[in-house]
């Protein structure tokens, strides 16, 4: 990101006048500058070099590479660039898949622009953005089951209570809604969420989230 803070973002899309809708509900944001638009993932590939976006926001459903191709691309050419699927499809198939394919965040194209800000100013922060749906896929345990990730998973040893906030804070409860399940208090609850993030490397609740889905370190 360059030094003056300043976020550039590239959006792709077939659509003309959502790409120019989701520029202009955006801004209001002074901290975030559209440097590239493109029309599908192959103009937007062609273009990246010459623009190197920190953050792009890309339609799934494209004429030549889709978003899931464009998406592989990216972060493999481009590792520092994070990639932000906005598209009008809620379907959890594609959010674990496009996870997989090194998508930074999903969402749907009525979301609101603050929310379109927010991750786009946790992806460049934390690498990452987890919303309630996302949240949703990776909780569920087929979801997990099913991939096969090299981790140290098989090292990590977490104690019963441990396991139970890591658990509670992945259904997105709050810390005093967390402590009054358990019966214990809020400050202890935060206190163990400290100690999970100090041991995972993690900054905030939603990097907890991730890291355990993505080590499967619940049942």
């Amino acid at each position: 990101m360059e030094a003056n803070n300043i976020i550039k973002v590239a959006i792709a899309d077939d659509h003309k006048i959502f790409r120019k809708g989701v520029i202009l509900s955006m801004r209001t944001y002074t901290n975030i500058k559209f440097v590239l638009e493109a029309d599908d993932g192959d103009e937007l590939l062609e273009k990246i070099p010459e623009f190197l976006p920190d953050v792009v926001l890309c339609d799934l459903r494209m004429p030549g590479k889709d978003g899931i191709d464009t998406t592989k691309i990216i972060t493999k050419n481009f590792p520092h660039i994070r990639v932000i699927i906005l598209t009008m499809y809620e379907d959890e198939r594609y959010v674990g898949h496009l996870m997989d394919c090194g998508a930074a965040g999903y969402l749907l194209k009525n979301t609101d622009p603050s929310e379109i800000r927010r991750a786009i100013m946790d992806v460049v922060r934390t690498g990452f953005y987890l919303n309630p749906f996302v949240n949703k896929v990776l909780i569920k345990k087929n979801y997990s089951k099913q991939k096969v990730i090299p981790n140290l998973s098989a090292e990590i040893v977490l104690s019963d209570r441990e396991k139970e906030v890591l658990t509670l804070v992945c259904m997105e409860f709050t810390a005093g809604e967390i402590a009054s399940k358990m019966d214990i208090s809020a400050r202890t609850v935060e206190a163990i969420k400290d100690r999970l993030m100090e041991r995972f490397g993690v900054k905030n609740s939603v990097g907890l989230v991730f890291y355990a889905m993505k080590n499967q370190l619940l049942d």
